[in-house]
């Protein structure tokens, strides 16, 4: 496998962030910050961070502004950041998979970028439509030994329900075709038509349809059970044990940024997380608060950057 030059940035970066004295960076902020969002407002990323954006306009006493540029998984994102001034009035708020998948899917990828804090993640849910004949994960193993490859749908290449779905087969030992859709919702209505029979989605977006009786749950990738579906296995308890897939929604700066402006908004987003109406609306939606550390942000980017490098190669994934 070939260096990957964001990688190491973003890690080398991290190891020497240090938590500065607040004095250090007592003349920031001066002018409106801008938080720069890899898709398309109104998605998950975009609502997200205007949710807690608000809150740091009140307490960094300065407006911050989000604003969408979507593209290219993220890297349009990601390359828009990486070269902006290092001085803390650009931040990016991208999926996790921008910096530890796309580096492995292209060529030439170069993002110098520090991380501030792991916001949040979600949860995805393996469905089938009502016409395949079982219940459980172990019964849909079976049947898609039995009749597989197995058809299935997913938000594009190196998308979370993408990875998702070729980690399970890896580990469960059946085949896929998959196809790939451009977003989730024409993904879910030819699910929803029976154009094919299984998919991962996200959990809060996959709940009307699971109330409707229009799909069947089968488990949930991360290591707990979502709220929204406590009847709802995960993969691990359902015979895979370790599964614990998440998709990390990641804030970060330009790499040189000062490390006292990195641990600045770190306190002020982690507190902002804490915030009563913060916790209750995102847990109606699904979401996951983490406001990690940015020492903890870059390992987990890096354990994650390893296992799906080794499912990038296993599974011979290419970008779109």
């Amino acid at each position: 496998m070939r260096p990957m030059p964001s990688m190491l940035a973003i890690l080398t970066a991290a190891a020497v962030l240090l938590h500065a004295p607040a004095a250090l960076a007592q003349a920031y902020p001066s002018k409106p910050i801008r938080i720069i969002v890899s898709s398309a407002a109104g998605g998950p990323l975009d609502i997200v961070a205007r949710a807690f954006s608000e809150k740091l306009a009140v307490s960094l006493k300065q407006p911050v502004v989000v604003e969408a540029k979507s593209g290219a998984g993220g890297n349009i994102a990601a390359d828009f950041v990486s070269k902006s001034p290092s001085d803390g009035y650009t931040l990016l708020f991208v999926l996790s998979t921008t910096l530890t998948v796309n580096p492995h899917l292209y060529s030439n990828l170069s993002f110098h970028l520090k991380p501030i804090t792991i916001v949040n993640y979600g949860t995805q849910m393996l469905v089938v439509h009502p016409s395949v004949p079982v219940n459980t994960l172990s019964e849909f193993v079976a049947w898609a030994k039995r009749e597989g490859p197995v058809t299935y749908g997913h938000a594009g290449n190196g998308s979370p329900s993408h990875l998702v779905m070729e980690y399970l087969r890896l580990r469960a030992g059946f085949e896929t075709v998959p196809v790939p859709y451009r977003g989730s919702a024409p993904l879910i209505a030819d699910l929803l038509a029976g154009q094919y029979k299984a998919a991962f989605g996200a959990t809060v977006g996959l709940i009307p349809q699971i109330a409707a009786g229009r799909v069947r749950p089968l488990a949930i990738s991360t290591a707990e059970r979502s709220p929204l579906a406590p009847d709802v296995p995960t993969v691990a308890e359902s015979g895979y044990p370790g599964f614990n897939l998440t998709t990390d929604f990641i804030l970060l700066a330009p790499g040189e940024t000062g490390d006292d402006i990195v641990a600045l908004i770190e306190e002020h987003v982690r507190t902002a997380l804490k915030a009563p109406d913060i916790v209750e609306s995102f847990r109606k939606q699904d979401v996951r608060i983490v406001g990690s550390t940015p020492v903890e942000a870059a390992a987990r980017i890096k354990a994650h950057s390893d296992l799906w490098a080794d499912v990038v190669k296993r599974t011979g994934m290419r970008a779109e």
